[in-house]
């Protein structure tokens, strides 16, 4: 059997990394998931409704801001934050384009 090498574009890898990293953690499906039924949401309403600490939301969010899935705004002392809805889709494709669906 011929052997062929493959090769990675490293920062496109841990791009990836960070990303599947960020859509794979429970907590964070949960929190997106109430993002997406508000659209634009504030970090307050996010922890009170889920009932999290304050803490481990922004914890998660952080995760989430860092890989782009979710973009936040400032409007005074709050962050509003709403999801990047074309990042979650190519997120998406290149998982099914990857198990050959």
């Amino acid at each position: 059997m011929k052997k062929t090498k493959v090769t990675f574009d490293q920062e496109k890898l841990q791009y990836s990394s960070e990303l599947l990293r960020a859509l794979a953690h429970p907590l964070r499906l949960k929190i997106l998931e109430f993002i997406d039924r508000h659209e634009v949401i504030n970090v307050n309403k996010i922890y009170n409704s889920l009932k999290i600490e304050q803490s481990i939301t922004s914890q998660h969010l952080k995760i989430l801001r860092g890989a782009g899935v979710v973009d936040n705004n400032k409007d005074g002392k709050f962050k509003h934050y709403q999801i990047d809805y074309q990042k979650v889709a190519n997120a998406v494709k290149a998982i099914n384009n990857f198990m050959g669906k």
